[in-house]
């Protein structure tokens, strides 16, 4: 360290001819000089602070007068630095620490979105009346249900106004309550029938003997959102079966353009589908009788009766005919009876035979019942640009496809559809040339609209301007600067014949005689021999120093000036 102190401070030194060559400036060129290198040390700082700034981004947007000055508040607090949009509409904070900050103000309970809920109940003074429980608490009810609806993504703001009756000790004197609901919706966005009924559901819910019916919804259009005097859900009609009805034929197109596009390529094919579908609510229940059994039927029971009535034979005085003897007995198996003859029965007068089958009854028993949204019909028509081919010479041409490839894409599109001719579906498939500007080709964006280029080539700018401006600052100001006051250099030169020749500064006196300087003034020699050499100078020459001095004096004179 003291070698360092003492050859900084040694005559003869390029810092101490530094420091001489400096205390020899007038006081006009010590300002400028050091003015140029504040101004250049300001510039060099404030380029990088200006690179290292960081980026803000949004903490809240859409804020009330009474949270904006909360929020601010707890910035300033917390020492953080932010700041407003043009508009005022939203605070801005650096964009690394804005997770941060808004987890803090949460904690906080900020932003407070201008609506109290239940911690209103928290801090009750002692006193209150009763009257005043039941206004708080009221207040805490809507804004509790008021955040509830808020959470719905299509809601950006909500207010819940209630209007519950006081209670009553008679019956017939008692109301209901009712409760009115103001949604203001986000740009580009609506609450379909699903949704709306979901916030009806939800206030009638929250407030003893609400119903649904004493539930309004508003947008901040004014339009009343539960009416139920909707014509159109009065004629059936359903929004969600529309939907249905349009992400089915969308199924149905995306089909068919993945199987087209490997084929033609992209855009130079149109396909839309047309669905029929059924939202018919339809129960049958069929009871069949078939009209004829068959023969292998299966009997369930049979019964079978034989009445007969025989002859009671003679009766009475015997007469001849019974004094007569008998007839030969015969086999009635081998001998036919006789006319005459008489057996077991031939007293019989009437038989009756009666017999009764019962089979099993042959019923068939159905119950349809047939899905909702079943599709009755598709209709396709499909439409293909002609294809582009080039010639020898370069030049593009349309051709009309071949009746094969059309033939094939029908075929194609048939089975991607899922052709049903029983159903009744249909199928058009067209070669045409398409207009020029139909095609879906999507425009190639330029160079200079690139936003990943664009975000590159900002920040290479900001770079290069910190290079720019720290070259400026060094090539500019801090080399002359050193330049002026370090010592100049020796220069030294080689003869043709190896002897090294002075080279000698020329200066002229009062007189106007050629005063000639060895080269041994200009060399880095000490201090001792530098002032024996003035002693000289001022001894041989003394009008040269004069003259120096009058010079010296009649600068410093103009500087005080």
């Amino acid at each position: 360290m003291a070698t360092a102190q003492n050859a900084a401070t040694v005559p003869g030194s390029p810092i101490q001819q530094a420091f001489e060559n400096f205390s020899a400036m007038s006081g006009r060129q010590k300002m400028a000089l050091l003015a140029a290198l504040a101004a250049s040390i300001a510039l060099v700082v404030g380029v990088l602070l200006w690179s290292k700034s960081a980026d803000y981004t949004v903490l809240f947007s859409n804020l009330e007068e009474r949270d904006g000055g909360a929020i601010v508040t707890a910035l300033q607090q917390q020492n953080v630095p932010y700041k407003f949009t043009p508009g005022g509409g939203a605070i801005m904070v650096p964009s690394d620490r804005v997770h941060d900050i808004r987890l803090q103000l949460a904690a906080q309970g900020l932003p407070r979105g201008g609506m109290v809920g239940f911690e209103l109940m928290e801090n009750q003074k002692l006193g209150v009346s009763q009257f005043h429980e039941q206004v708080n608490y009221q207040r805490g009810l809507e804004g509790e249900l008021a955040r509830t609806i808020q959470s719905i993504g299509s809601v950006a703001n909500a207010r819940v106004h209630l209007a519950i009756p006081k209670r009553s000790a008679f019956l017939r004197d008692q109301q209901k309550p009712t409760a009115s609901v103001f949604v203001n919706l986000r740009a580009g966005r609506n609450l379909d029938g699903a949704q709306v009924a979901g916030i009806v559901h939800l206030v009638s819910s929250s407030v003893p003997n609400m119903s649904n019916d004493s539930v309004s919804v508003i947008d901040e259009t004014g339009k009343l959102l539960t009416d139920s005097n909707d014509p159109t859900r009065a004629a059936g009609l359903d929004p969600t079966q529309l939907r249905y009805v349009e992400d089915l034929e969308a199924a149905y197109v995306r089909r068919i353009e993945t199987i087209l596009e490997p084929m033609v390529g992209r855009g130079n094919f149109r396909a839309q589908v047309t669905a029929d579908v059924d939202f018919n609510r339809i129960e049958q229940t069929d009871e069949i009788y078939k009209p004829n059994p068959s023969p292998q039927q299966a009997i369930r029971s049979q019964q079978s009766s034989e009445v007969l009535t025989r002859d009671p034979g003679a009766q009475g005085v015997p007469g001849a005919l019974t004094n007569q003897p008998p007839v030969p007995a015969t086999a009635p198996i081998t001998t036919p009876a006789t006319a005459g003859a008489t057996g077991a029965d031939s007293n019989i007068l009437t038989r009756n035979t009666n017999a009764t089958t019962n089979y099993e009854v042959d019923r068939t028993i159905q119950h349809t019942k047939r899905a909702l949204g079943a599709i009755r019909r598709l209709s396709v028509a499909v439409v293909i640009n002609h294809r582009t081919t080039v010639d020898k010479n370069g030049k593009e041409s349309t051709v009309a496809l071949a009746d094969e490839e059309i033939a094939r894409i029908n075929n194609l599109v048939r089975e991607a559809m899922g052709f049903n001719a029983d159903r009744g579906d249909s199928l058009n498939v067209a070669n045409s040339a398409f207009a020029e500007g139909a095609t879906d080709a999507l425009p190639e964006l330029p160079v200079w609209k690139d936003p990943e280029l664009i975000d590159i080539g900002k920040l290479a700018l900001r770079y290069l301007i910190v290079i720019a401006v720290l070259a400026y600052v060094a090539f500019g100001v801090i080399k002359p600067l050193l330049k002026s006051l370090a010592p100049p250099p020796a220069d030294d030169a080689a003869d043709e014949g190896g002897e090294g020749a002075s080279r000698q500064e020329k200066a002229y006196d009062e007189d106007g005689a050629e005063v000639t300087l060895s080269e041994s003034a200009r060399q880095n020699i000490s201090y001792e021999a530098k002032l024996a050499q003035a002693r000289d100078t001022a001894k041989n020459n003394p009008k040269l120093v004069a003259n120096l001095i009058k010079d010296w004096m009649g600068v410093n004179e103009e500087a005080r000036k």
